[in-house]
């Protein structure tokens, strides 16, 4: 079990993980051993999930997350598979934390009158400092 809020865990056996070789630098130990881990997690069909974070960790997801709804990610930073699915699976738990967070709802709110005439003021003032610029006639 991975426990991600104090009410929603993950089965071990939702996760299915695969091992590939890392790319970049760093000799044989790149070249022969598969220690990058490519974890994926059905978002969808996971039963622990409530559907308004499935909502927004679709949306926090975006391109990791594909047309079926499965979210793919790529952990290759260590030089060891238990390191590397470690931090994979750290990953996956942070994005459906965030996707936990409920967002403030946003009251929309107009500007004041007297707010409005101080911006017209301000531009009025900047306005007539620009018409000063300029070349100097001589008459």
């Amino acid at each position: 079990m991975i426990s991600i809020t104090a009410s929603i865990s993950l089965d071990d056996d939702e996760i299915q993980e695969s091992f590939i070789r890392s790319s970049g630098p760093g000799g044989q130990n790149v070249n022969k051993v598969e220690t990058a881990v490519q974890i994926r997690f059905d978002v969808r069909q996971s039963p622990n999930l409530p559907a308004a974070v499935v909502h927004r960790l679709t949306k926090i997801a975006g391109q990791k997350m594909t047309k079926e709804g499965v979210l793919v990610l790529t952990a290759s930073e260590h030089r060891s598979q238990d390191r590397n699915r470690k931090a994979a699976v750290d990953r996956l738990a942070e994005m459906i934390r965030e996707a936990c967070v409920v967002p403030k709802y946003r009251r929309p709110t107009k500007p004041t009158y007297s707010s409005k005439l101080k911006r017209l003021e301000k531009k009025q003032r900047r306005g007539n400092v620009k018409k000063t610029r300029g070349k100097i006639q001589f008459d």
